[in-house]
């Protein structure tokens, strides 16, 4: 019985630790060394109504400048999230931006760089020798469930893949199921819901690899979280066989 009552309470434990298995990514890596996944990048993100745009224009003649520098809320500082927020220029539903002297220009539907060459060419026909800027300001991503610091995050880059933004969260817990991971992502109609597996190397060819504007990242929990441990209960174990042989013995 006591030989038994052991083996049982052992078995039971180690049945409830997180296996290295459930934690590791892109397991398979092991058996594709030097090979190339080819994925498509932020690059080819269109710009949508409800986006928000910084544009920069600079030129040596910056008397006559001064019309196309003035921002929507200029006397905002532009080194907070608020101040690059409040000096972009949001694209309506239809669309368009409103440039100071130019008006109305249609963004909707093109990259970010294709939308720097629009307005370099339009500037172009008021002065000559300038440079323009554009980048997306309302690039944000959510992360939430079994994530270290789940919540929204900014980013200040052009892109950023699943990788990265899992370690600007702090990374996942052990209980996250990192074979079952969520992305919901906007579009024009609703919103849609796509699966990744963290797990296996695919997720580097997957065109849900790179994320885009106003993506959320769901991370659910593995099944029998409730039930698992991160780490063998030595103390536990140990504590619960003694009491039990005390009892055991007791008992004879």
């Amino acid at each position: 019985m006591k030989r038994y009552i052991i083996f049982l309470m052992v078995a039971l434990a180690f049945s409830s630790c997180v296996s290295l298995k459930k934690i590791r990514y892109i397991q398979d890596a092991r058996d594709k060394q030097n090979v190339e996944f080819l994925n498509e990048a932020i690059s080819d993100y269109k710009v949508q109504p409800g986006d928000n745009l910084y544009i920069d224009i600079k030129s040596l003649d910056t008397k006559n400048m001064n019309p196309f520098q003035n921002a929507p809320s200029g006397s905002y500082q532009m080194n907070s999230d608020a101040g690059i927020y409040l000096n972009s220029y949001n694209v309506s539903d239809s669309g368009y931006i409103d440039f100071p002297v130019v008006g109305k220009i249609l963004v909707k539907g093109y990259t970010v760089s294709n939308v720097k060459e629009r307005l370099q060419t339009v500037i172009d026909e008021y002065f000559q020798m300038t440079t323009v800027t554009v980048k997306l300001v309302s690039f944000k991503i959510s992360l939430l469930g079994e994530v270290a610091r789940p919540g929204t995050y900014q980013v200040y880059q052009s892109s950023i893949n699943i990788f990265q933004a899992v370690s600007t969260a702090g990374d996942l817990n052990e209980f996250a199921d990192r074979s079952n991971v969520k992305i919901i992502r906007k579009t024009k109609n609703g919103s849609t819901i796509h699966n990744i597996n963290l797990l296996s190397t695919q997720v580097l060819e997957s065109p849900y690899y790179y994320l885009q504007p106003e993506d959320i990242i769901y991370i659910e929990p593995m099944h029998g979280k409730n039930f698992t441990f991160t780490a063998f209960p030595y103390a536990i174990i140990f504590s619960t066989i003694s009491t039990t042989l005390l009892i055991l013995n007791f008992l004879k």
